[in-house]
């Protein structure tokens, strides 16, 4: 089986599902035009990164399908970030889109990151996502750690690192998070997971589990052993959840994320099968519900002037935009007594979830008690 298949960038998939790459062969992976966006962002960042270095680089923007004005302020977001993490090392090094020897974890396999800092006896790696879909943390992210592991090798014998921290920077989703670990600790989770898992999946071995992991796999939609995993929501007959014990309820909220998701992929699926020109039985194509919008924008703006109307409206910065607007120093020491954080909206996450529990009715009503 073919190393190809067992990228960094789908390490999530085949380390918690490793009999999941023998199914993947028989499907083309079809390259999406957010996967094409994606890649041009970065291939901007990398240019700005490079500019701001002093490096020789190209402008590619001329060149850019997906290039916009937001795709210009994540690029330049991304680099003072890379600036700020400099910042707080001694004589940093940075090293744009370097490539990483991984084979010996992964057989044969090599990868990409984005951007490598080291600096006395820190070494941080910086992954840029730009997808607005799904946020990335950088907690346990085995992409990360691969790629933390291969720039341990790459400088082997010339730092001495005490602490690696791993960085996801997405901005659209206003999300930075990092993650840190000691070298041991990278090495052992290589030895003990890495490396098993991945012979597995290039032995055609291991266990089938589905999983948010499962969200990309080219087999998605027509995979026979995710749609009967899923479909073991269905043994509970549709059931009022009153008339379920708690185990059966546990079982339902633990496989609700696989089947929603399988649900969208199969939907997705059929829908671009019937417009490359399948025929369903009992489904046909129709023209979805759509909404007004301006053509000219210039002459609409014009055409109401002259009306005498003010056509814009007034709108307050983002606190993204107008950290940037300000700089995030001056921010912080003007604007930060005036900034709060409403309390979340209580959701439900397995027990593995890393954030605190909070109290729920039952137990306010009893803390209330005890003072009484």
């Amino acid at each position: 089986m073919s190393h190809a298949l067992l990228s960094p960038s789908s390490s999530e998939r085949w380390i918690n599902s490793p009999a999941s790459v023998k199914y993947q062969i028989l499907f083309q992976e079809e390259r999406s035009p957010y996967a094409q966006e994606g890649s041009e962002a970065h291939l901007y960042a990398e240019h700005l990164l490079k500019k701001n270095l002093g490096m020789k680089t190209r402008n590619p923007k001329n060149k850019l399908e997906f290039y916009s004005k937001e795709m210009e302020e994540c690029a330049e977001g991304y680099v003072v970030y890379i600036n700020e993490i400099m910042a707080s090392l001694t004589k940093p090094k940075v090293y744009v889109e370097e490539k990483l020897n991984l084979s010996m974890y992964i057989p044969e396999a090599y990868g990409t990151a984005d951007a490598i800092i080291a600096g006395g006896e820190e070494l941080h790696i910086v992954d840029f996502k730009y997808g607005l879909g799904i946020q990335v943390d950088a907690r346990n992210n085995s992409q990360l750690m691969i790629y933390a592991l291969g720039a341990l090798y790459l400088f082997d014998g010339i730092y001495d690192f005490t602490k690696v921290t791993m960085h996801i920077y997405q901005p659209r989703r206003t999300n930075i998070s990092s993650f840190s670990m000691t070298p041991k600790d990278l090495y052992k989770w290589a030895e003990e997971v890495l490396k098993p898992k991945a012979l597995e999946a290039i032995n055609g071995q291991g266990e089938f589990k589905d999983g948010p992991w499962m969200r990309f796999w080219p087999a998605k939609s027509r995979g026979r052993r995710r749609a009967e995993y899923v479909l073991e929501c269905l043994k509970y007959d549709f059931k009022k959840p009153e008339l379920l014990m708690d185990s059966e309820i546990e079982d339902i909220l633990a496989i609700i994320p696989s089947l929603e998701s399988w649900i969208v992929d199969v939907k997705e699926y059929a829908l671009e099968e019937a417009q490359l020109g399948k025929t369903w039985q009992n489904f046909k194509l129709v023209e979805g519900r759509s909404t007004r919008k301006y053509g000219d924008e210039e002459k609409i703006v014009e055409t109401v002037k002259k009306l005498g109307y003010d056509p814009y409206e007034k709108k307050l910065l983002g606190i993204t935009k107008m950290t940037k607007l300000l700089g995030k120093e001056e921010f912080d020491k003007h604007l930060s007594p005036y900034i709060s954080k409403p309390q979340g909206k209580p959701i439900l996450v397995p027990r593995s979830d890393s954030r605190p529990e909070i109290a729920n009715a039952k137990d306010e009503f009893s803390k209330i008690e005890g003072e009484e």
